[in-house]
């Protein structure tokens, strides 16, 4: 009875083991895949600003640009 005991934990242990290399492999596929992504992205915008500064300078330029119009249309600020 031990025995049978003894050869159903073994299976499980190595079933467990595989499951877990396959999930692993899995995970390091899914981290190269992700990586290739964020290589194949524009890294650069002109002047050399990354995408998050781009969006903060293209947010100031609007802001002034704002500015300007209520300038011109003669509204004070």
């Amino acid at each position: 009875m031990t025995s049978a005991y003894l050869i159903v934990s073994a299976a499980s242990l190595a079933g467990l083991g595989i499951v877990a290399a396959a999930a692993l492999k899995g995970w390091q596929g899914w981290l190269a895949l992700k990586a290739r992504e964020l290589d194949l992205l524009p890294r650069e915008i002109e002047g050399g600003a990354g995408a998050g500064m781009a969006r903060i300078e293209l947010s100031d330029l609007k802001e002034r640009i704002r500015k300007l119009e209520a300038i011109a249309a003669g509204v004070d600020l």
